[in-house]
């Protein structure tokens, strides 16, 4: 089991929360405004990217990293859940097959094809450090036929994404001599043995690290624990496991108890931009079932408080303004707000990185 990942723009500590930057920025914020709140690392989407601005947009503009100004860490998720999604939710918008997605943008109509060779290309033009296999997402609910045929094609597209990876990394110099990573996603449903059978044959095929595909909740937002559990059990501890989508502060700390270091999603993002912030209960540790709460910026209590949001936050926010004041600016609905309110949640979640990592590690100790 690792602390580390040594990538091509820097180390990455383990356990990491890595907020959503699907077009390339963290909403709200700029690239300073990330790095003082400690964030490590950032996730982009190649399949939003290669729509807008483009990857020729892209390459122009010197790479990711240089676009955005950001010289630390970025793992590009494949967007085979994006894609999944947006078919699911009207199939018009395109179809996956067995060589790829094939799907229309909304916008304008146009047609795009992403391919496992494709995406792997793509995140590679990009100058990502971790790139992730297209898969084939599925909802936990979806039938057992529909999950076999996810699994089967998840594994032949991971074949595919790890040849064209080998292909094009062999020969290539990279910065400080490390070339970029490549995770694979474990799909399966809610079926053990299918999750099983394919975390089987991505371990054969062999990668850097690995991911859990698909929904992590069930129809009532509730942590899927036991098949979280199970592929941690499946995919031996020398490996980084990446809960990917889960943000929530609870499930955050329970994933980790599980065995997994890596973590993303854009609910703490979203969350502070609709007025909804997390405290910590208590100066240190993550005891009990209540070591958190949440704070809503609308609420009328806050109008003539003049403390900050949380007395165990050193958060560039909290340094400076009152609940009272932000409260005020949420309700003027003030732009602002947006990047107090981010800095504040993001903040909170590198802390959570922080009492994570002094847990040690439960899932081996155990």
């Amino acid at each position: 089991m690792t602390n580390t990942l040594n990538l091509p723009h820097g180390q990455l500590r383990l356990p990491v929360f890595l907020p959503d930057a699907t077009y390339g920025m963290v909403r709200s914020l700029d690239a300073r405004d990330t790095t003082q709140t400690g964030i490590q690392a950032l996730v982009m989407n190649a399949f939003h990217l290669m729509q807008r601005p483009g990857t020729t947009t892209i390459q122009a503009l010197g790479g990711l990293h240089q676009m955005a100004a950001w010289q630390k860490p970025i793992i590009t998720d494949s967007g085979g859940f994006q894609a999944f999604s947006m078919i699911r939710e009207n199939s018009k918008y395109g179809t996956i097959t067995d060589k790829g997605i094939n799907f229309k943008r909304e916008s304008d109509g146009r047609k795009f094809q992403l391919t496992p060779e494709k995406i792997i290309q793509l995140q590679l033009k990009y100058d990502t450090d971790i790139a992730i296999c297209l898969d084939d997402c599925t909802h936990v609910d979806d039938p057992l036929e529909r999950q076999q045929q996810s699994v089967e094609r998840t594994i032949r597209w991971a074949q595919r994404c790890k040849d064209e990876f080998v292909k094009l990394t062999k020969n290539k110099t990279y910065p400080n001599g490390q070339r970029p990573l490549l995770f694979a996603v474990v799909q399966g449903g809610g079926e053990k043995q299918l999750r099983k059978q394919c975390a089987e044959a991505l371990l054969e095929i062999g990668f850097d690290g690995y991911g859990y595909g698909g929904y992590p909740l069930d129809g009532q937002g509730n942590l899927l624990e036991d098949i979280v559990a199970y592929i941690r059990e499946l995919i031996p501890a020398q490996f980084p496991l990446h809960a990917l989508g889960v943000g929530h502060p609870k499930n955050v700390k329970r994933c980790y108890e599980l065995g997994y270091q890596i973590f993303d999603c854009a609910l703490p993002t979203r969350d502070a931009r609709r007025g909804r912030l997390y405290t910590f209960t208590q100066e240190s540790g993550l005891d009990g079932d209540n070591w958190y709460k949440f704070l809503y910026l609308q609420d009328e209590k806050h109008l003539k408080t003049s403390t900050p949001i949380s007395p165990h936050c050193d958060c560039a926010t909290c340094q400076q303004y009152s609940l009272g004041y932000l409260h005020h600016l949420f309700n003027i609905n003030d732009p602002l707000i947006y990047r107090l309110a981010t800095i504040h949640n993001l903040r909170f979640m590198t802390q959570l990185e922080d009492r994570l990592a002094q847990l040690g590690t439960p899932w081996i100790e155990s």
